[in-house]
Parts: structure tokens; sequence; C-alpha cells
């Protein structure tokens, strides 16, 4: 009798989870993230040396318009692809498990990203504006990680770690120029990676 009321206390905590928690999330879309971060960050080092620019000299400069326009569009490519990986992941676990994908949940999760991610996302394109270039790889690290932070209640509590790790990444580099970009890849990559596989160890 006490193992049947166990077992029913445990099917309705699990019904509940999946109700208000977004669980669909897969720590493999996390690893591949944080290696396309990686490799996206290994090609802006490339077209910083190939315009003879020196990143880690740590003084602000002005750069030419087509060596920026090629740092936009590798930008462009590496966030399509992250996000395009965590969808694919995301949709095969949750066929997988048998999970509705939108749902008011997901709504909530998605709304929670969204604001900071896209007030940090203005606030770049503002930073690129006035050339203010070397606190573009500090900011995109504090407003994703309080995005994390923010949309945590509504999925896995473990991301919200990794939000804070990513708010302290981008503020340690605030005092530290000419860093940005190995901080950046530090965030966005190895932590994710590391992320990624706890969470498929954890979860899946």
């Amino acid at each position: 009798m006490n193992e049947n009321v166990k077992d029913d206390l445990q099917h309705i905590r699990k019904m509940m989870e999946q109700s208000s928690r977004f669980i669909s999330l897969s720590g493999l879309s996390g690893v591949i993230a944080g290696i396309i971060a990686l490799l996206g960050a290994g090609a802006a080092y490339f077209i910083y040396d190939a315009d003879g620019s020196n990143y880690f000299d740590g003084r602000p400069e002005i750069y030419n318009p087509e060596m920026i326009l090629k740092l936009f569009v590798l930008a462009i490519i590496v966030l399509v692809a992250a996000v395009g990986a965590g969808i694919f992941f995301t949709v095969r676990k949750s066929r997988r498990k048998g999970l509705k994908i939108w749902t008011s949940t997901t709504r909530h999760l998605l709304m929670a990203l969204g604001v900071p991610l896209i007030a940090g996302g203005l606030f770049c394109v503002a930073s690129l504006y006035q050339y203010y270039f070397i606190i573009i790889a500090p900011a995109t690290l504090v407003f994703y990680g309080l995005a994390l932070v923010n949309a945590a209640k509504y999925t896995y509590s473990d991301i919200q770690n990794l939000g804070y790790c990513e708010i302290l990444l981008g503020i340690i580099v605030l005092f530290l120029p000419g860093y940005g970009l190995l901080f950046w890849a530090v965030g966005f990559g190895l932590l994710h990676i590391i992320y990624g596989l706890v969470m498929y160890r954890k979860y899946e």
C-alpha cells in the first residue's frame, strides 16, 4: 500500500513538473552551441589578424567597415547555427519523450528569455553605432546571463547557475579590455559545453 502511494505521488509530481516547466531542453544542444561558439571565436580572431588589428592590446580602436561587416555576418551565422542546433535537439527530445513543445510554459520561457536578449541586442547595436567595440563582448555575456537567470523559473533550475557564470565573466572582462574575445569564447563556448554535458548526463 505504501509503495502504491509513493508511486502515485511521484507520478503526480512528474505531471506537475511537466505542466509548469519546459523540460525538453537537450544537453546536446548546449554542447553543439558551445562548439559553434568556439569555432566562431576562432574565425573572429583570424578576421582581426587578417586586418592587421591586435584585439588583445586593450586599446579602443576604430575598425574599417569591411571588417565590421565580416564580423557582423559571422555573428549572424554563429547565432543561426546555435539556435538551429538548439531547436533540432529540443524537438528530437520532445518527440522521443512524447512531450508537447508549444505550451503556455514555452511562451513564458520565450518571453523571459526574449526581453533581456532583445534589450542586449539593441544595446550592442547602439555600441557598434557609437564605435564602442570594446564593450560589445562583455555586454553579450551580461545580457545573456540575465536572460538565463530570468528564464530559469520556467525550465531546469541548472541554467540559473550558467547565467550567473555568464554575468560574472561579462563583468570581469569589463575591467580587462582586450580580453573580450577570449572571455566570450569561455562563456559561450566552454561553459556551454560543460553545461550541456552535465545536463545530458543528469536528465537524458
